[in-house]
């Protein structure tokens, strides 16, 4: 499929040259379709993991046309500062980048959303992905594991600090622990227990957004 000139993805791919970034392909979209259905060896993704994986690669094709260290590491660390809300940390990062011949400032506006990832993948590249029917159970149970983990960790903290005589009320009450999930993009928090049945966190903020009734946010 011929690049689309009005996608902020297919220009960042013939900018960087990265059509070829992906060795595992024949090109870079097809490996883009490939990670976020789970085909061809890979688990599938969220918009936000497989924008995650792109933009990874655009740094990475800078850094080692740069002559830069671009091990796994590295990369994380620079791309979270370039993406990170505190815009001291990202300038910080985007003027040590320039020292070294870089223009962070540019590699920085070239990144991608996940809503721009999100349009490239099921408008210019028509891909769709099935939904899984069948449901297994071990993340529900390790979540319950989790909290009666917690709960225990608690109780012994707390019947510590009543023998040592700093908390009344011990022995007449019960620890009770309930997650929550809050989205990064909104002020939207809800029960974990209430995400799971129903499938996402905020569903303006959700991967599912547009197949449900605007209608899964989210990592390889």
């Amino acid at each position: 499929m011929s690049p689309d000139p009005g996608c902020k993805v297919d220009a960042t791919i013939d900018r960087y040259g990265l059509e070829s970034a992906d060795p595992r392909h024949e090109s870079l979209n097809a490996g883009l379709l490939a990670r976020w259905r789970g085909t061809d060896g890979h688990s599938e993704v969220g918009y936000r993991t497989i924008t995650e994986w792109f933009n990874k690669r655009l740094l990475k094709r800078v850094y080692d046309e740069q002559g830069r260290e671009s091990i796994e590491s590295q990369l994380d660390g620079d791309y979270q500062a370039l993406t990170a809300d505190d815009e001291l940390v990202r300038e910080e990062t985007i003027e040590r980048l320039s020292a070294v011949g870089i223009d962070g400032e540019q590699v920085h506006g070239d990144m991608v959303s996940w809503g721009t990832m999100k349009k490239h993948l099921t408008e210019c590249l028509n891909g769709t992905k099935e939904r899984a029917t069948a449901r297994t159970d071990w993340e529900r149970n390790s979540i319950a594991v989790a909290q009666e983990v917690v709960i225990e960790k608690v109780d012994e903290a707390l019947s510590s600090l009543a023998t040592k005589g700093e908390l009344d009320g011990v022995s007449s009450s019960s620890v009770e622990v309930q997650l929550h999930l809050h989205c990064d993009e909104c002020p939207t928090r809800v029960p974990l227990t209430v995400a799971v049945e129903r499938g996402y966190v905020c569903e303006r903020h959700s991967d599912r957004e547009g197949e449900t009734t605007e209608s899964t946010n989210e990592q390889s």
